[in-house]
């Protein structure tokens, strides 16, 4: 199949005794779509496939594998930075979640977080475009970016700098004026 909006499957439909393969390669404007969605600077060469089977008696596990090459602005300079992506996809959707089994009004977040609520269809494509948001790196980097120290304070007073934010960074020089004893300054042992 060539483009994901599509891709909706029938869970009635699908056949409990064998794997259901997909294979998704989106067209140039559903590319274009997901990358304006995705504040990308270019979304290239995305494929998502795999299959979706029947585990037990009601639950499906969808395995896929996600390509795709993206382009986003530097988080520094906003400089183009492309990565490219290959990685595993995993779903298990269930017709009953975890959290709807409490009957508590504080529910924890589940330790599986490839659960999903199963509903009458599946889309390989909603899962593909969650996994390619989920994958993208958060703060991209350019190889030559670099992070200057900057520093604001109001005029006449001298500035904090990085340096003085760290909490051990006097310690040092607090030990030698000391002459490094574990004494507490009062004296008392």
């Amino acid at each position: 199949m060539t483009g994901f909006s599509d891709l909706r499957l029938a869970v009635a439909e699908l056949a409990r005794t064998r794997p259901t393969p997909f294979e998704i390669r989106p067209a140039k404007p559903e590319l274009e779509a997901l990358a304006g969605e995705l504040e990308l600077l270019d979304l290239r060469k995305l494929s998502f496939t795999g299959t979706l089977r029947a585990v037990g008696k009601k639950d499906w596990l969808l395995e896929a594998t996600l390509g795709a090459t993206v382009v986003q602005p530097c988080s520094v300079t906003l400089k183009p930075v492309t990565t490219r992506l290959d990685e595993p996809v995993t779903r298990r959707f269930t017709p009953v979640l975890p959290d709807e089994l409490s009957e508590e009004e504080e529910v924890e977040m589940p330790e599986d977080e490839t659960l999903e609520k199963l509903g009458s269809h599946i889309d390989p494509g909603a899962v593909m475009a969650e996994a390619l948001a989920l994958l993208l790196p958060l703060y991209p980097r350019a190889e030559d970016a670099a992070l200057d120290e900057a520093n604001f304070t109001e005029p006449g007073q001298q500035a904090m700098t990085d340096e003085d934010a760290k909490p051990f960074a006097g310690l040092g020089k607090l030990m030698a004026l000391k002459g490094g004893k574990d004494t507490p300054e009062d004296g008392t042992e």
